[in-house]
């Protein structure tokens, strides 16, 4: 009887114990499954967020606003199918009495209203001798707007030298904010440089402008530089870059385009190139070191143009910056990156007008680069001249739609292109 009751007891350990065991089996198999199932879940998760983070991306990508060129290549189909005549006619900025042959000076009359029917200029720039009171700006350039809107003309730039300053064309006139030159503000740093730019800006855009000629990106780098000297923020190459950073936001946000001036650099020439030939000897890597520095970070900060000087450095080109391809295409527009539109200062200066013909100066400029050229000696010898370079072949039709194109980007920020 005891063997038989010893024997049941062993069999139902061994079956209490083979139930363990499978308990014990069923359990990690249950455990292992339901690990498997939660890496199934994280691996469907991680999937869906992968989705998810790719459809966002297309989405962000797809809000993003385009690029510079990608706008002014939108531009090229209107510049395509004006009127030669008009968007040659575009690329130009001049005086009002250049404009009507020296009838309209301090008003915009008829001959104003007719000159703009017959040469639908993209801009005019008005010095002291076009200012007299802010009234009287206010109605010659509100005037001179309603004439180009009857006659459908794109809207135009009414630009102004004003730098403060020795260069304050309103506030020497008509009695806008008068600040000593940028220099002597130069110990005070960044928030007083856009300050200055901001009030000036603020200013002259009363007055119905909408481009200054401003600011002075040069360094006062040559003790016997006159031609900038004080006008520049700076005698450090850093510093101006460091400023002119700040006037750019400054004049921006006070309502009107700015330019960036004279590129490469007048601070470090000894003559004057309103007088005749003015001269940097500077070699490619310093320029970059140092005068570019400014220029760089005007670009950076959104500068509306660049000015090309008529500075000549040898180590570059015979020709003076704003008639060099060398200097506008392999360092303006490919070393520093600009994609903007590019103005040459006054071709009436000594340093062109002196050396070549206003036709001559005008094709040349376009050549090298430039998009905007700025009162030429003879405005309608320049148009003419293009217009023939044109119809010869010496330029391209589509050379004048890239710049015509850039314009009318520019524009399109401020202004209503119809």
């Amino acid at each position: 009887m005891k063997q038989e009751c010893d024997k049941i007891l062993r069999i139902m350990i061994a079956v209490i114990i083979i139930l363990t065991a499978a308990i014990l089996i069923l359990a990690v198999y249950l455990a292992v499954n339901r690990n498997s199932d939660k890496d199934g879940e994280i691996q469907i998760y991680e999937a869906s967020e992968a989705v998810l983070t790719d459809a966002a991306t297309t989405a962000e990508a797809a809000t993003e606003p385009p690029s510079l060129q990608e706008r002014i290549d939108e531009m090229m189909p209107v510049a395509a199918k004006m009127p030669l005549h008009s968007k040659v006619c575009q690329m130009f900025i001049v005086r009002p009495e250049d404009l009507t042959d020296g009838a309209d000076i301090t008003e915009a009359s008829e001959y104003t209203k007719e000159a703009l029917g017959n040469y639908p200029v993209g801009g005019l720039i008005y010095f002291s001798e076009n200012l007299e009171s802010q009234t009287q700006v206010r109605e010659i350039i509100s005037a001179t707007k309603e004439y180009a809107e009857e006659y459908g003309c794109i809207p135009l730039f009414y630009g102004v030298d004003e730098e403060g300053g020795d260069v304050a064309r309103c506030a020497d006139t008509v009695g806008t904010t008068s600040f000593d030159p940028m220099y002597y503000y130069h110990v005070q740093g960044r928030q007083t440089s856009y300050a200055n730019a901001r009030t000036i800006a603020g200013d002259i855009a009363s007055l119905g402008f909408n481009l200054d000629f401003a600011p002075v990106a040069d360094t006062w780098s040559n003790i016997f530089n006159t031609v900038i000297g004080t006008r520049a923020y700076s005698d450090n190459f850093m510093e101006t870059a460091d400023l002119i950073s700040y006037a750019v936001k400054g004049f921006r946000d006070g309502g009107v385009y700015c330019t960036l001036k004279h590129f490469p650099g007048h601070g470090d020439t000894a003559e004057d190139s309103h007088k005749g030939t003015a001269v940097a000897y500077r070699s490619a890597d310093e320029l970059r070191s140092n005068e570019y520095l400014a220029f760089a970070e005007g670009i950076k900060s959104g500068a509306d143009m660049v000015m090309t000087g008529h500075i000549t450095i040898p180590t570059l080109d015979e020709l003076p910056a704003s008639l060099s391809q060398k200097i506008i295409g392999s360092e303006l527009r490919d070393y520093l990156g600009y994609e903007g539109v590019i103005i040459t200062d006054s071709l009436a200066m000594g340093a062109i007008a002196d050396n070549y013909s206003s036709g001559d100066a005008a094709v040349m400029a376009i050549e090298a680069g430039n998009d905007i050229l700025l009162m030429p000696e003879n405005f309608f010898e320049a148009v003419q001249s293009v217009e023939d370079a044109v119809r010869s072949g010496r330029l391209s039709e589509n050379r004048i739609n890239e710049s015509v194109a850039r314009i009318l980007e520019l524009k399109s920020r401020r202004m209503e292109i119809k």
